[in-house]
């Protein structure tokens, strides 16, 4: 048996907490002018935060207001979490370079890059168990303690599920480890027994696995009851395996978050998972990775490949024609043919951006 692991994080974790920060911005400014150009990097610590990039737009946007909602909306209010309304905000936002600018608004790519998009039948959604499970978890987490199920968890947390296989075919779950600050009122064992019961077994159960008690593990060093940016500073995408396929499948390189979808970092990694679910979706495979990359101003992709892993059921001639008529590659069918100038990103920062239906990249369409 082989076993692959992958780790997400809870909503709260700091380097989510500035990818929610950038996408906030992006979206009150798409909200406004569907045009905006935003590339927006946040970086938050103890009573600090700091907002960095360029930003093009309509919009009238109030960023010290927009990253204190989230942060607010994040459940970072008491005094012990170390953010509050009086913590130090910078602002240093211009507009963007006019020699980016001119490839742009020729609606050609607004960077070089290689982009992944993978697909693949051991879940329901299409995903990798390990990073499926561990976004569910992270998910879940944050679910008990905003809805007072378990009132004692505090904002952040870090989840990792290790997956057994034999022949490529997921048997066993072989551990999950849970990582989450807690009131200091709250024993470890009490948090463990909680967790193990409304969180791991119900959602374990959902894909048709179990665990025994002994093979979760909470809170390694035993203690931990301060997150956030009070012990650990955030970075915009810092967390670019969370927010794909938890390393299963490769990663162009390119952060998502705070990007409009001019830049293809973003946009082509979200064409590249649409081709690679739909491809498995309709059977044309089991399991498959769509690659694509740009040069800056680029109108067309100067690579187009799929790869099958041996699993396809149709020719990669009848898979290809399939994929050119689902999508055109070019930035603007990309745009265009997922409906991307439009305020959808904030909730694609947390969770992963792949897996939940939500978004338009993962419509399965049945007949072109």
């Amino acid at each position: 048996m082989n076993t692959f692991t992958s780790e997400s994080v809870c909503a709260g974790h700091p380097d989510k907490i500035c990818d929610q920060v950038s996408d906030a911005i992006l979206d009150a400014a798409l909200k406004v002018d569907k045009y905006s150009r935003v590339a927006v990097e946040t970086m938050v610590t103890k009573n600090f935060l700091a907002m960095a990039g360029e930003v093009t737009t309509k919009a009238k946007l109030n960023y010290k207001k927009i990253a204190k909602q989230v942060v607010k909306d994040l459940g970072y209010t008491i005094p012990v979490l170390n953010f509050s309304d009086k913590s130090e905000i910078i602002v240093k936002i211009h507009t963007q370079s006019p020699e980016i600018a001119v490839g742009v608004d020729n609606l050609g790519a607004g960077d070089q890059g290689m982009m992944f998009g993978y697909a693949s039948r051991e879940t329901k959604e299409l995903m990798p168990l390990p990073i499926m499970l561990a976004h569910r978890l992270a998910m879940g987490m944050d679910d008990l303690r905003k809805s007072k199920m378990l009132p004692y968890l505090r904002p952040d947390g870090k989840t990792q599920v290790t997956v057994g296989y034999e022949k490529g075919i997921p048997k066993s779950i072989e551990n999950v480890v849970l990582a989450v600050p807690h009131s200091e009122k709250i024993k470890l064992e009490q948090v463990k027994e909680d967790l193990f019961n409304l969180l791991v077994t119900p959602i374990l159960k959902e894909y048709d696995f179990k665990i025994n008690r002994n093979q979760l593990i909470v809170n390694g060093t035993g203690v931990w009851h301060i997150g956030g940016p009070a012990s650990d500073t955030g970075v915009t995408g810092r967390k670019i395996i969370v927010d794909t396929y938890g390393g299963m499948a490769r990663q162009g390189g390119g952060a998502f978050s705070g990007k409009d979808p001019t830049k293809v970092d973003r946009s082509a990694a979200y064409a590249a998972r649409y081709l690679a679910k739909n491809i498995v979706a309709n059977k044309l495979a089991d399991r498959c990775e769509v690659r694509l990359a740009y040069f800056i101003g680029a109108k067309k992709p100067v690579m187009q490949e799929t790869e099958t892993y041996g699993t396809e059921k149709k020719s990669l001639k009848v898979i290809n024609s399939f994929a050119e008529k689902l999508l055109d590659t070019s930035l603007k069918g990309i745009i265009d043919g997922l409906n991307l100038r439009r305020p959808i990103y904030f909730k694609t920062a947390s969770y992963g951006h792949f897996g939940r239906d939500i978004f338009p990249w993962e419509k399965i369409i049945d007949k072109i």
